[in-house]
């Protein structure tokens, strides 16, 4: 790929996704892109750049930005987050709230929120009448492999056998077993493609506790700065962010103080 092509592929992507691509992503830029032009049977990377762009419906934007977006995820990653949200869903049962609104910011293939799901359900005891998850990504490609709720075996190493069985039910068996989330956990979270440097955001909130971990790691600080603000927003008094331990809020004001490591209180 041509270095004036690469900076106009990062410039839509920039203005379209908040994403910021760095000189080192070239090789990963053109691979993905490849791939989208294969498929369309172009050639060229400036013919399938004037493609995207002239697409009217957006549909080739979406499939080019799924294409760039990097969705890394595991279950029960970083774990220490799940133990203080444990902790303060308890906190607010024994205190007889009534409601419980979570926000994952970058669900990705939906290892975090049914992880949300889990450790919530646990630390409530069992099912709630108004609790409920928002998940949203960027990417339609990794929230219908959310949607679907189904994991090979080596995906759920990090869950427990007693949760496995509690909330999946199991297909095959051993190394080529599947796993398919149970209704108890999808019908908590609900799926929504969202753009998170397009503000504001269409959600009213309040919100008790929001996930955006390792996502602002691709944002510049006018984009983070935008992201953190709605955040705030939605947030309730004394609700709680929690980010990415690569993740920073260097730099930027906001109403928030650090409870622990990668750990947010509104004031």
């Amino acid at each position: 790929m041509k270095k004036q092509t690469f900076e106009k592929f990062k410039q839509l992507v920039y203005q379209k996704s908040g994403i910021t691509l760095g000189p080192q992503k070239v090789a990963l830029v053109t691979s993905r892109v490849s791939k989208r032009m294969r498929a369309l049977n172009i050639t060229d990377h400036d013919a399938y750049l004037r493609f995207v762009i002239e697409d009217k419906t957006s549909g080739e934007l979406v499939h080019l930005l799924d294409s760039i977006s990097t969705n890394v995820t595991s279950f029960y990653r970083e774990p220490a987050h799940y133990d203080f949200l444990a902790h303060l869903i308890q906190k607010w049962d024994v205190a007889k709230q009534a409601k419980f609104r979570i926000w994952c910011a970058a669900s990705s293939s939906g290892e975090e929120p049914y992880c949300l799901a889990m450790t919530t359900l646990e630390a409530l005891g069992g099912p709630h009448q108004d609790f409920r998850i928002l998940a949203t990504d960027i990417s339609t490609k990794v929230l219908d492999a959310a949607q679907k709720g189904e994991y090979a075996a080596s995906k759920l190493e990090p869950v427990p056998a007693a949760m496995r069985q509690k909330y999946f039910t199991a297909s095959g068996s051993g190394a080529n077993a599947t796993y398919t989330a149970k209704e108890a956990l999808k019908r908590i979270v609900s799926f929504n493609r969202l753009n998170l440097s397009v503000t504001p955001f269409p959600m009213k909130g309040p919100l008790d506790v929001v996930f955006c971990r390792n996502v602002m790691i691709y944002f510049d600080n006018a984009v983070r700065t935008r992201l953190l603000h709605e955040i705030v927003r939605l947030l309730k008094p004394g609700g709680y962010l929690m980010i990415g331990h690569s993740d920073s809020l260097v730099g930027i004001k906001t109403p928030l103080k650090t409870i622990q490591p990668a750990v947010f209180q509104k004031i």
